[in-house]
Protein backbone atom coordinates (compact mmCIF):
# COMPACT_ATOMS: atom_id res chain seq x y z
CA UNK A 1 0.00 0.00 0.00
CA UNK A 2 1.05 3.31 -0.60
CA UNK A 3 -0.13 6.69 0.95
CA UNK A 4 -0.24 9.68 -0.58
CA UNK A 5 -0.67 13.41 1.22
CA UNK A 6 -0.49 16.53 -0.53
CA UNK A 7 -0.03 20.21 0.48
CA UNK A 8 0.66 23.22 -0.46
CA UNK A 9 -2.68 24.79 -1.56
CA UNK A 10 -4.33 27.79 -0.60
CA UNK A 11 -5.66 31.37 -1.00
CA UNK A 12 -4.00 32.91 -3.95
CA UNK A 13 -4.68 35.73 -5.93
CA UNK A 14 -5.05 35.11 -9.68
CA UNK A 15 -1.66 35.85 -11.51
CA UNK A 16 -0.26 34.41 -8.63
CA UNK A 17 1.51 30.66 -8.29
CA UNK A 18 1.62 27.67 -5.66
CA UNK A 19 3.71 24.79 -5.55
CA UNK A 20 1.77 21.74 -5.22
CA UNK A 21 3.50 18.34 -3.37
CA UNK A 22 2.63 14.87 -3.22
CA UNK A 23 4.16 12.54 -0.58
CA UNK A 24 4.57 9.25 -0.97
CA UNK A 25 4.78 6.70 2.36
CA UNK A 26 7.36 4.51 0.80
CA UNK A 27 9.58 4.25 -1.94
CA UNK A 28 7.67 4.80 -5.47
CA UNK A 29 10.02 2.23 -7.35
CA UNK A 30 6.90 0.36 -7.83
CA UNK A 31 4.88 3.15 -9.45
CA UNK A 32 5.08 3.59 -13.10
CA UNK A 33 2.53 7.32 -13.12
CA UNK A 34 1.84 10.00 -11.49
CA UNK A 35 -0.82 12.36 -11.65
CA UNK A 36 -3.07 15.31 -10.45
CA UNK A 37 -6.20 15.79 -10.83
CA UNK A 38 -8.77 18.59 -9.49
CA UNK A 39 -12.74 18.61 -9.16
CA UNK A 40 -14.31 21.93 -8.87
CA UNK A 41 -17.80 22.06 -7.01
CA UNK A 42 -20.32 20.81 -8.96
CA UNK A 43 -18.08 19.28 -11.22
CA UNK A 44 -16.79 16.27 -11.96
CA UNK A 45 -12.46 14.92 -11.49
CA UNK A 46 -10.81 16.25 -13.83
CA UNK A 47 -7.29 15.69 -14.87
CA UNK A 48 -4.43 18.25 -14.43
CA UNK A 49 -0.96 16.57 -15.19
CA UNK A 50 0.72 13.18 -15.35
CA UNK A 51 4.45 12.03 -15.05
CA UNK A 52 5.17 9.08 -15.94
CA UNK A 53 8.25 6.21 -15.43
CA UNK A 54 9.90 7.05 -19.09
CA UNK A 55 9.62 11.00 -17.60
CA UNK A 56 7.00 11.75 -19.88
CA UNK A 57 4.72 14.58 -18.92
CA UNK A 58 1.30 15.58 -20.49
CA UNK A 59 -1.13 18.54 -19.47
CA UNK A 60 -4.67 19.18 -19.78
CA UNK A 61 -4.63 21.94 -22.51
CA UNK A 62 -6.32 24.52 -19.47
CA UNK A 63 -3.24 24.18 -17.66
CA UNK A 64 -0.35 23.68 -20.54
CA UNK A 65 2.45 26.65 -20.25
CA UNK A 66 1.25 27.72 -17.08
CA UNK A 67 1.66 24.50 -14.52
CA UNK A 68 4.91 22.01 -14.52
CA UNK A 69 4.66 18.50 -13.11
CA UNK A 70 7.37 17.17 -11.74
CA UNK A 71 9.53 13.76 -9.42
CA UNK A 72 11.88 13.82 -6.85
CA UNK A 73 12.48 9.70 -6.44
CA UNK A 74 15.06 10.66 -3.46
CA UNK A 75 11.69 12.06 -1.68
CA UNK A 76 9.27 10.07 -2.99
CA UNK A 77 7.26 13.49 -4.00
CA UNK A 78 5.72 14.72 -6.78
CA UNK A 79 5.32 18.12 -7.59
CA UNK A 80 3.21 20.46 -9.28
CA UNK A 81 4.32 24.25 -10.14
CA UNK A 82 1.02 25.90 -11.00
CA UNK A 83 2.04 29.35 -12.28
CA UNK A 84 0.08 32.61 -13.91
CA UNK A 85 -3.18 31.07 -11.80
CA UNK A 86 -6.73 32.30 -13.40
CA UNK A 87 -10.02 31.88 -10.70
CA UNK A 88 -11.39 28.62 -12.65
CA UNK A 89 -7.95 26.59 -11.07
CA UNK A 90 -10.23 26.86 -8.06
CA UNK A 91 -10.47 23.14 -6.83
CA UNK A 92 -9.56 20.53 -4.75
CA UNK A 93 -6.31 19.13 -6.33
CA UNK A 94 -5.51 15.66 -5.75
CA UNK A 95 -2.30 13.51 -6.22
CA UNK A 96 -3.06 9.59 -8.10
CA UNK A 97 -0.12 7.29 -8.55
CA UNK A 98 -0.39 3.96 -10.64
CA UNK A 99 1.49 0.62 -9.33
CA UNK A 100 3.12 -1.21 -12.43
CA UNK A 101 0.26 -3.92 -11.37
CA UNK A 102 -2.10 -1.38 -12.30
CA UNK A 103 -3.35 -0.64 -8.57
CA UNK A 104 -3.96 3.00 -8.03
CA UNK A 105 -4.07 5.01 -5.08
CA UNK A 106 -5.25 8.55 -4.96
CA UNK A 107 -4.60 11.35 -1.77
CA UNK A 108 -7.20 13.45 -0.10
CA UNK A 109 -6.55 16.35 -1.77
CA UNK A 110 -5.56 19.92 -1.10
CA UNK A 111 -7.65 22.97 -1.88
CA UNK A 112 -6.81 25.31 -4.12
CA UNK A 113 -8.64 29.48 -4.08
CA UNK A 114 -7.64 31.91 -6.81
CA UNK A 115 -9.40 35.12 -6.18
CA UNK A 116 -10.02 37.55 -9.01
Amino acid sequence: QVQLVESGGGLVQAGGSLRLSCAASRGTFSINAFGWYRQAPGKQRELVATFSSGRTSSYADSVKGRFTISRDNAKNTVYLQMNSLKPEDTARYYCNAQQVDGIIYWGKGTLVTVSS
